[in-house]
C-alpha cells in the first residue's frame, strides 16, 4: 500500500509554474531553520501537491532502528533519551523523508503525545505514546487550512518548530524528544486570515494564483491526464530531473555551513526592515538564513545582494503591518536605494583597506540604481490618507481624512453581571463566564465515574481502588486497578467572546466629529473586552467594500493602531460591512464552536451603496441571516438626532437591530461610561 501511494505522487519537477512556491519549499529543505513556509492561494493551485511531492526529492535520512522518533544515530544531540541511554546502539538504516499531516480536529494530546497510562500504572514506567510531532521529526509537517486551526494548537506547532524539541508534561511527568521538521502551512485567504502573531512565526510566505496563460493551462491538463493514466511510467520520465534536484539539495546542505554573509549586508537587511516598519527581529534572521540558502543552492560560498533581495521578497511582506484598505507591499525602489548606497560605501572602505589578505569579494550589483522619481515616496504613509486622491471614492466625493481617537473611558466604573451557564464546552479560555469543559485545558475541579476516561484523575482513581487492595491479585504490581475504579477529571474554565467591531469609515462619518466619537467608543469597549480576555477584531467599510483590518486577536494595542490609521471617506456600503463581520465570526465558530460571537456595528446607518439595487432589502436579508447564525448583534447609531422639538434619524441602524433581534443604542443617549460597558452587558444577556 505504501509503495502504491508513493507512485501516485506527482513528481516535484513535473509541477508546471508556481516557481516561487517551489523555490521557497526547496530553500526550507536546504535549511529547515528558516522557519517553514506559508502558502496562500486559491484552491486547485498545486499547493498540497507540491508539499507532498517535496518529500520525494529530499535525500534519504539515516535513522535508528526501533526508535519512534526517527533519531539521528550519527549525532547524539539529535537523539531521544531512549536512544542515548542504550549501551548497544541499534543498527541504523536509511529511509525516505516522511510527510506528517495534521488534521484540523487534532487534540493537544494527539499533537504532543501523551503518557502511556497502562505502562505508568502497571509497570511504573514513564513512556510517551508518540504524537504527530514525533512522526514529523526530521521530516515535513504539513498543515492544510492552517488558518482554521485552533490557535492553541498552532502555537504548540510553532514553538516546537522554533525549538526543535517537543516537551510532554502530564500528571507530574515530564519527557522530551527531538522534533525538528520543515513546517509547511497552506491556506485559502477567503476562508479567513491567520493572526499576525502566527504569521510572524513562519519564515517565508508565498502567494500562488491560478495560471492565466492558455498554453500553460493546457500543459497542466495534459500532465494531469498522463499522470493518472500511468503514474509509474510518468514518474520514470522525470526520474533524471528528480535525481538532479535531489543531488542539488544534498550539495547545498553540505555547503550551507560555510556560506558567508558580511556585517555590511546584515546592516542593509536591518535598515530595510526598519524602513518597512517591521519591528520583529525574526525578519532579519529569516532574510539572512534564506539568502545563505539561496547562495548554497547555487553552489556559492558568499551571499550576494541579489540573494538578499530575493530573500526579502519571501520573508518580509507578511511581517509588514497592514494598514486599513492597503495591502502590504515591498518598495523595491527603497530596497535598491539602500543596497546601492551601502555598496558605494563598502567599495570606498575596500579601497582604503587593502592590507587584508582575503581576496576581493564578488562584485556587487551596482548597475541597477534606477530610482523612478527625483522626489522619494513616503514609504510609511498610506496613499489613501491625508489630502491624496482616495482610490475607493466615487468622483465628486470629498478626500479621505484620518481622525484622531476620541476621549477614552474609565471602565473600572462598569461592572458586568455574567452568570455561569450549564453548557459543557470542549474548549474554554477567557474571563467572561465559568463553564464546564470536556477538554484538558481547564482547571481540575472534581471527578466523575467513567468507564473509558480520556482524562484520568489519578488521585481519585487510586482512592477508589485503595479499599480493595487486600482482596485483589496484584501480580507484583504496586496497586491493582479495576475498570470500575477509573475516575475522570471534571475541569472548568471561563469562556471568552469573539467581539467583531464593524466600523463605518465612510465620508458621512466625518460630520459633527462622528468618527472621533466612534473611535473613542470603540477603544472603550476594546479595553473592556481585553480585560475579559475576549478575542477582538475590526472590520471597516467604506467606498465599495468592507475589509478586515484586524483579524480576531487578543491585542488591544494592535486594534488601537488600526483605529488611529483608519481613514474616513467614500460611500457607505453597510451591507458589505455586516456581511464581512458575519463571515469572520462564522469562520471563528467553525474553528471553535464554544466561542460566544458578538457583532458590534458602529455607524450612522446612512447606507448608499447597494449590490442588487435595493439597499433596504439587502440589509433586512443579511440581518436575518446574522440572527439565524446565532450571532448577537449590537447597533450603535452615531447619527445625531438633532435638537429641539423634532428629532429625526434617517439611517438604517434601528431596522438592522430589529431584524437581527439585536440591541440598538444611540450614541446621543450614551455617556462615555455607559459605552464601555455595552459589550459586557450584552454578552451577559445571552451566556
Amino acid at each position: 500500500m505504501q509503495s502504491s501511494a508513493r507512485r501516485s505522487i506527482l513528481p516535484f519537477t513535473a509541477i508546471i509554474g508556481q516557481e516561487t512556491m517551489k523555490k521557497a519549499l526547496v530553500l526550507n529543505a536546504v535549511n529547515p531553520k528558516i522557519g517553514g513556509v506559508l502558502i496562500r492561494g486559491d484552491k486547485g493551485t498545486a499547493k498540497s501537491t507540491a508539499v507532498r511531492a517535496l518529500a520525494e526529492v529530499l535525500p534519504e535520512i539515516t535513522v535508528s532502528a526501533g526508535c519512534p522518533y526517527s533519531c539521528n544515530p550519527e549525532n547524539e544531540k539529535e537523539m531521544c533519551d531512549f536512544c542515548r541511554s542504550k549501551k548497544e546502539k541499534p543498527k541504523p538504516f536509511k529511509r525516505k523523508v516522511r510527510v506528517a499531516e495534521l488534521p484540523l480536529g487534532a487534540t493537544e494530546d494527539r499533537v504532543l503525545g501523551t503518557i502511556d497510562i497502562e505502562k505508568a500504572i502497571k509497570e511504573g514506567e514513564k513512556r510517551i505514546e508518540p504524537g504527530i510531532l514525533a512522526d514529523a521529526n526530521r521530516g515535513i509537517l504539513y498543515v492544510d487550512e492552517i488558518n482554521l486551526l485552533d490557535d492553541h494548537i498552532a502555537d504548540i506547532l510553532l514553538d516546537a518548530a522554533a525549538m526543535g524539541v517537543n516537551v510532554v508534561e502530564r500528571e507530574g511527568i515530564s519527557l522530551s524528544h527531538p522534533s525538528s521538521f520543515i513546517l509547511i502551512g497552506t491556506m485559502n485567504p477567503e476562508e479567513g486570515e491567520l493572526r499576525p502573531q502566527l504569521l510572524d512565526r513562519f519564515g517565508l510566505q508565498v502567494a500562488v494564483e491560478g495560471i492565466e496563460d492558455i498554453e500553460s493551462r493546457l500543459k497542466i491538463a495534459r500532465t494531469a491526464e498522463s499522470f493518472e493514466k500511468d503514474p509509474e511510467e510518468f514518474a520514470g520520465e522525470y526520474e533524471v530531473k528528480q535525481d538532479e534536484l535531489r543531488e542539488r539539495i544534498k550539495d547545498a546542505v553540505e555547503i550551507l555551513p560555510f556560506v558567508a554573509i558580511s556585517d555590511g549586508q546584515i546592516r542593509k537587511i536591518a535598515e530595510v526592515c526598519l524602513n518597512c516598519g517591521i519591528t520583529t527581529h525574526r525578519a532579519e534572521i529569516a532574510v539572512m538564513r534564506t539568502a545563505k540558502a539561496i547562495a548554497a543552492l547555487d553552489k556559492r560560498g558568499e551571499v550576494s545582494d541579489s540573494d538578499i533581495k530575493e530573500a526579502m521578497q519571501l520573508a518580509l511582506p507578511h511581517r509588514m503591518r497592514k494598514k486599513p484598505f492597503e495591502e502590504p507591499k515591498l518598495d523595491n525602489d527603497m530596497i535598491n536605494e539602500v543596497m546601492d548606497e551601502k555598496n558605494e560605501s563598502e567599495k570606498e572602505k575596500e579601497e582604503q583597506d587593502k592590507k587584508s589578505e582575503k581576496p576581493s569579494e564578488t562584485p556587487k550589483n551596482t548597475g541597477e540604481n534606477e530610482i523612478g522619481e527625483d522626489e522619494p515616496k513616503d514609504k510609511q504613509k498610506s496613499p489613501k490618507g491625508g489630502n491624496g486622491s482616495p482610490s475607493g471614492n466615487d468622483e465628486g466625493d470629498a478626500p479621505d481624512v484620518t481622525y484622531a481617537i476620541g476621549r477614552p473611558v474609565d471602565t473600572s466604573k462598569i461592572s458586568s453581571s455574567v452568570k455561569k451557564d450549564k453548557i459543557r464546552r470542549k474548549n474554554v479560555s477567557g474571563r467572561r463566564t465559568e463553564s464546564e469543559t470536556t477538554s484538558k485545558r481547564g482547571s481540575y475541579r472534581g471527578f466523575r465515574i467513567s468507564g473509558e476516561p480520556s482524562d484520568i484523575a489519578f488521585d481519585a482513581t487510586i482512592r477508589a481502588a485503595a479499599p480493595f487492595q487486600k482482596e485483589r491479585e496484584k501480580k507484583n504490581f504496586a496497586i491493582s486497578i479495576a475498570e470500575s475504579d477509573l475516575r475522570e477529571k471534571k475541569r472548568a474554565g471561563k469562556t471568552s467572546a469573539a467581539c467583531m467591531f464593524v466600523v463605518d469609515a465612510s465620508g458621512s462619518m466625518g460630520a459633527k466629529k462622528r468618527m472621533e466619537s466612534t473611535k473613542g467608543a470603540i477603544l472603550s469597549m476594546l479595553n473592556d473586552s481585553y480585560k475579559k480576555r475576549d478575542k477582538i477584531g475590526l472590520v471597516a467599510f467604506r467606498g465599495d467594500s468592507a475589509e478586515v483590518i484586524l483579524p480576531l486577536c487578543s491585542s488591544v494595542d494592535l486594534a488601537k493602531k488600526c483605529l488611529e490609521e483608519l481613514p474616513t471617506g467614500g460611500r457607505t456600503p453597510l451591507y458589505a460591512g455586516l456581511s464581512k463581520g458575519m463571515d469572520v465570526l462564522m469562520q471563528e465558530k467553525r474553528k471553535n464552536g464554544d466561542i460566544v460571537p458578538l457583532l458590534v456595528c458602529i455607524s450612522d446607518g446612512r447606507s448608499n451603496k447597494s449590490v442588487s439595487g435595493d439597499i433596504k432589502k439587502e440589509l433586512m436579508a443579511v440581518s436575518e441571516e446574522i440572527f439565524r447564525n446565532d450571532i448577537h448583534t449590537v447597533l450603535i447609531d452615531t447619527e445625531t438626532s438633532g435638537s429641539g422639538f423634532l428629532k429625526m434619524q434617517l439611517g438604517y441602524c434601528k431596522m438592522v437591530a430589529e431584524h437581527s433581534k439585536g440591541s440598538y443604542y444611540s450614541l446621543d443617549d450614551l455617556g462615555f461610561q455607559e459605552v464601555s460597558g455595552i459589550a459586557s452587558a450584552e454578552i451577559s444577556r445571552f451566556t
